[in-house]
C-alpha cells in the first residue's frame, strides 16, 4: 500500500496532481483544499494518500493532513459513497465542517455539496454519527507518549476512543502511565 509521497509537483489539473517521485509520476485524486493548498509547479510536495485497487484501475488519492485521510477513509466506508463522492465532499466542506455537521445532523448543509441528495445526506449523517468526530479529535488530546499509552491501555480495556480521550483530558499533563491509567479509570466508573 502507499500511504504517502514526496516528491516535485510536475503537474496540476483539478482535481488531479502529478507527483515526480525519484523520476517516476504519480497521478493523485486530490480533494479541493488540498488542492489549493498545494504548492506551485517544481516545488516539493508531502501527500498521504490512500490507494484504491479495483478490477480496472488502481487510483491514488492524496492529503495534506491526517484528518483528512481519516475522513476519506471513513466516507468510502458507508454504502453507496465512493472515493469521488468522498472527495466531492472533502472538496465542498472542510474536515471540521463535515464534524459538525454530523454531530449536529445538518441535511441541508450535506445537500449544497453537489452530488449528495437527500437520501444520501440522511445514510451519512446516520453511519458517520460517533464515528467521525470523536476520531478526528483524538490526536490533540494526546500529547505525549504517556498520554498514548495510557490512551491505547483503556480502548484495550474496552472503553470507546471518546470515553477514554475524555477521560485523558482531565489527568494532569505530567502523570506516568501507571498512575495515568489507575486515575482515568476513577473518573470513566
Amino acid at each position: 500500500m502507499i500511504g504517502r509521497l514526496s516528491g516535485v509537483i510536475a503537474e496540476k489539473t483539478p482535481p488531479q496532481v502529478l507527483i515526480d517521485v525519484a523520476g517516476v509520476g504519480y497521478e493523485v485524486d486530490v480533494p479541493m483544499s488540498t488542492f489549493f493548498n498545494l504548492g506551485q509547479l517544481g516545488e516539493r510536495a508531502v501527500l498521504l494518500t490512500h490507494l484504491t485497487v479495483r478490477e480496472d484501475a488502481h487510483q491514488l488519492f492524496g492529503f495534506l493532513t491526517h484528518e483528512e485521510r481519516t475522513a476519506f477513509r471513513q466516507l468510502i466506508r458507508i454504502s453507496g459513497v465512493g472515493p469521488k463522492m468522498a472527495l466531492g465532499l472533502l472538496s465542498g466542506l472542510s474536515v471540521a465542517e463535515l464534524a459538525q455537521a454530523v454531530s449536529r445532523q445538518e441535511i441541508g448543509r450535506l445537500t449544497k455539496v453537489p452530488g449528495i441528495g437527500k437520501k444520501t445526506a440522511e445514510r451519512l449523517l446516520l453511519e458517520l454519527k460517533g464515528k467521525l468526530g470523536p476520531d478526528l479529535a483524538l490526536p490533540a488530546a494526546v500529547a505525549s507518549d504517556a498520554q498514548a499509552d495510557i490512551l491505547q491501555a483503556l480502548v484495550a480495556l474496552g472503553y470507546s476512543e471518546k470515553d477514554a480521550a475524555a477521560a485523558l483530558k482531565a489527568l494532569p499533563a505530567d502523570v506516568g502511565v501507571s498512575d495515568g491509567i489507575k486515575l482515568a479509570l476513577k473518573k470513566l466508573s
